[in-house]
């Protein structure tokens, strides 16, 4: 598929069904594009949408599928988008770090493909409002989905959620007053079950 040079191409790019529940359209939507007047349209639709179906496939339909709905905050960006939003200090990080991130139509530097999708798992929100324990969710995750990165953020638990082919398994956290890696390969923490973590989360879904 070329990139969309027109309305009704980007209307079929759109339509692309990514999974059983997902379609690419969901993942266009950008606020810095909306506001700024950025097209965020991949110039490698091909590659943006085998990338993301890997994401929707193993991480977003298995997450969906046991704990029900979930939101998208924040997904695909070109490279114009993510440019422009990491040079005008909104929370975008460099180009060549989000490849294979956030910038789906790009590889990696060990030339992976890859996806992120920020997402809100509207089960979470009552524990993690009454406990501050966003951890839970990320156990679970660790514990059952082909990840390479999480990070949390502190506005309802949000999460990026990266897959990649070449996956390092971390978790990074900027909710206060746990911020900084929870796990990486080599930690002691990494390996095994980690049950005891979530149970009570589950106990209450």
């Amino acid at each position: 598929m070329r990139k969309p040079q027109s309305m009704k191409a980007l209307e079929d790019l759109g339509r692309v069904r990514l999974s059983e529940n997902f379609f690419m359209r969901d993942f266009l939507h950008s606020e810095i594009a909306s506001f700024y007047g950025i097209p965020n349209i991949p110039d490698d639709p091909d590659l943006a949408i085998a990338a993301g179906r890997r994401l929707c496939e193993e991480a977003l339909e298995p997450l969906m599928a046991r704990f029900g709905r979930i939101s998208i905050r924040s997904a695909f960006r070109s490279v114009e988008v993510n440019r422009f939003g990491n040079e005008h200090d909104l929370n975008c990080g460099r180009n060549e770090a989000n490849f294979a991130g956030h910038i789906w139509d790009r590889r990696d530097a060990r030339g992976g493909m890859g996806a992120t999708a920020c997402v809100i798992v509207h089960a979470l929100i009552p524990y993690y409002e009454a406990t501050g324990r966003w951890e839970a969710l990320a156990w679970w995750i660790h514990d059952h989905l082909p990840y390479d990165d999480l990070e949390f953020f502190p506005k309802f638990a949000a999460v990026n959620i990266n897959w990649r082919e070449f996956r390092r398994g971390r978790i990074y956290s900027f909710i206060p007053p746990r911020r900084g890696v929870l796990t990486k390969p080599g930690m002691a923490n990494f390996e095994g079950r980690h049950e005891a973590e979530y149970a009570e989360w589950l106990a209450g879904i």
